[in-house]
This record gives C-alpha cells, sequence and structure tokens, in this order.
C-alpha cells in the first residue's frame, strides 16, 4: 500500500495531508498519485492552484515529450481535480477557487481532445446530466461533467432548472440509457424522487439508470426516491457511472 512519503510532490502531499480527511479517500488519493510520474503531479498541482497557465503550458510539454494523452488526463488533470472535488464537497473551498480550477482543466483538455478523437477513441458512454426543477445551482454538476468527459463519456448538458418533462425528452431524443440528477437545496430535493415517478409513469424506468448526488443528497435518500446510484462528489460520480454501465476503467 502506497504512502503520503512515496509522492514526490510536496505541494500534493501538503494537499491531501491538509485537505483529505476520510481514511478511504486519503488512501485512494494517495494510490492514485503514488503510481503517477513527477510530470503529472506537478500538472496536478498547478491544477490545484487554478494556475490555467502553467497547467496549459505543463500539458502541451508532456505531450511533445510522448506522454500519453490519456496519462496526462488520467494522472494529471482528473487526479488534480479529484482533490479539488473533495475540498469543494468539505467546504474548504468556495465556488471562485473552484472556477479557477475548471478553468486550468479545460485549458490541459483543449490540448488532450483532440489527439483521443483524432486517436478514433469512441465514447465508453452516453449520460443526461441536469440540475432538478427550482435549483440552479450547478458547480457540483459541473464539477460532475468535467470528470464524467475525462473518463471518456459523451456528456449531455441540460443545464440548470430542469423539470421531469425535460429530462425525459432529452433522454429519449439521445437515446441514452444513463442519466444523473443534481441539487443543493433541501427544497428541490424532492423534486428528483418526482422525476424518477414521471419515469415509471411514461413506462421508461426500466430503460435508464438514474444517479443522484448534490451537498444535502444522500445514500439513504436516493435509496428511499429508487434512484440507481448516489454520488458524493464528481470522483464517486465517474465511478457510479462507469459502475451503472458496466464497463471498466480504461
Amino acid at each position: 500500500m502506497a504512502e503520503l512519503k512515496d509522492i514526490s510532490n510536496e505541494f500534493v502531499r501538503q494537499e491531501i495531508d491538509e485537505f483529505i480527511e476520510r481514511p478511504n479517500e486519503r488512501e485512494r488519493i494517495i494510490n492514485l498519485f503514488a503510481k503517477a510520474r513527477p510530470k503529472m503531479q506537478t500538472i496536478a498541482a498547478a491544477l490545484i492552484d487554478g494556475d490555467n497557465d502553467l497547467v496549459n503550458q505543463l500539458t502541451r510539454e508532456s505531450l511533445d515529450e510522448g506522454i500519453e494523452a490519456l496519462e496526462v488526463m488520467d494522472d494529471g488533470l482528473i487526479a488534480g481535480m479529484a482533490i479539488v472535488g473533495i475540498k469543494f464537497r468539505q467546504n474548504f473551498i468556495f465556488v471562485p477557487e473552484v472556477l479557477a480550477c475548471a478553468r486550468a482543466m479545460k485549458a490541459g483538455m483543449a490540448h488532450i481532445e483532440p489527439i483521443l478523437s483524432a486517436a478514433g477513441i469512441k465514447p465508453i458512454g452516453k449520460v443526461v446530466m441536469g440540475t432538478v426543477k427550482g435549483d440552479l445551482h450547478d458547480i457540483g454538476k459541473n464539477l460532475c461533467i468535467m470528470m464524467l468527459r475525462g473518463a471518456g463519456f459523451e456528456v449531455i448538458d441540460l443545464g440548470v432548472d430542469i423539470s421531469s418533462d425535460k429530462f425525459i425528452q432529452a433522454v429519449e431524443e439521445n437515446e441514452v440509457n444513463l442519466m444523473g440528477m443534481s441539487a443543493l437545496l433541501t427544497t428541490t430535493m424532492p423534486n428528483m424522487g418526482k422525476t424518477i415517478e414521471a419515469f415509471i409513469d411514461a413506462d421508461l424506468r426500466d430503460q435508464v439508470k438514474i444517479m443522484v448526488g448534490g451537498a444535502p443528497v444522500t445514500q439513504e435518500f436516493a435509496d428511499e426516491m429508487g434512484a440507481d446510484g448516489y454520488g458524493k462528489d464528481a470522483m464517486a460520480c465517474v465511478a457510479l457511472a462507469k459502475r451503472l454501465m458496466g464497463v471498466e476503467a480504461r
């Protein structure tokens, strides 16, 4: 089992030591970074710091040096964003910091995506994502979308304040069998259950797997409303999506 000392980048070590508190998450993050080469750890550190110029430069350099695009994405960009997602969930950072990190990841992905497209790498699945009716919050949802796309999913982002009818329409029009709903307000959480009921009424429930998430959402609530899965953060969202789609990690 990897230890914190096995991570070469001091900034990343400090971030994990200070902000990753849950034992299972700590173990997972340490293992993730311990296997990453130093250059990838540096990219992750720059992303966590919200330095989009440095992420842009390091990503380009890494690709020019012959490092595979998938490695740069997985061990650099996505690994860094995993820490960002946990810090946001735990209220160690807030919206402005998350937006800076998101811009940094976007700068790196601008180099990665054309390479993956040219290589003919097909999406491992397609998913519809949206924030439920009455809720205008989208930072958590957008983090999940970024991580899902990085993991190889094609994502249809419906945005915020999405009614049951719009979720159903998107699933039918895009022939999708995986859907994610987000809510940040306790007052809008019941709309997740109403949307699931709408899929039952439309005789579509058996055709789509539904995952839910958001700060006030719990596993118990997800079970009560009949969702197929619950993700506590963006990294868990990706793992859940892969499990529901029956696909293995790349």
